[in-house]
């Protein structure tokens, strides 16, 4: 069974192993105020060979398993660079709650567009990059799925407050 989120514990193991990487999804958008609820968490890595490395051995240490339907407790395998390299998207439960890898994730231009427009959050003594909220819509209305617009009049919302308070 997957264990219950802990991104603490998660942001912990990114930091140890160095992974660069910045906080999308759901999270991200609790932490920019969003009320929607989260039960993983989602980033977006800096996609170099070097940080994807740093990459598997954080998967390693968290004991990633791919998320299933069929296998409650997710499916073994390992999390070498040159496998990260070739996907688009990795669902994976850990020891920490489920951690969604996303090197590729709709409505985001690239690594270096989004890392450019996120902020530094310090979360538990954890430098963490946290997506900016117009990054956080526009990914959730490319990917088009049913939980993600749900979400959205929350974000619209949010979004608007924010502007008003300009």
């Amino acid at each position: 069974m997957a264990a219950p989120l802990d991104p603490d514990c998660i942001f912990a193991a990114l930091a140890e192993h160095e992974v660069e990487y910045v906080l999308i999804g759901g999270l991200a958008a609790v932490l920019r105020g969003s009320t929607a609820m989260t039960n993983d968490a989602d980033i977006m890595p800096a996609p170099d060979v070097a940080n994807l490395a740093n990459l598997a051995e954080a998967l390693r240490e968290l004991g990633a398993r791919v998320r299933s339907d069929m296998e409650p407790d997710g499916v073994e395998f390992d999390p070498h660079p040159a496998l990260l390299a070739s996907m688009a998207t990795l669902n994976t439960t850990t020891k920490c709650g489920d951690l969604d890898v996303a090197f590729r994730p709709k409505g985001i231009v690239d690594y270096p567009a989004l890392e450019a427009a996120s902020n530094e959050f310090d979360l538990a003594g954890h430098r963490v990059r946290v997506a900016a909220l117009a990054d956080i819509i526009r990914s959730k209305e490319a990917a088009g799925r049913p939980k993600d617009h749900a979400t959205l009049p929350i974000l619209y919302a949010l979004r608007e407050e924010i502007e008003r308070e300009r």
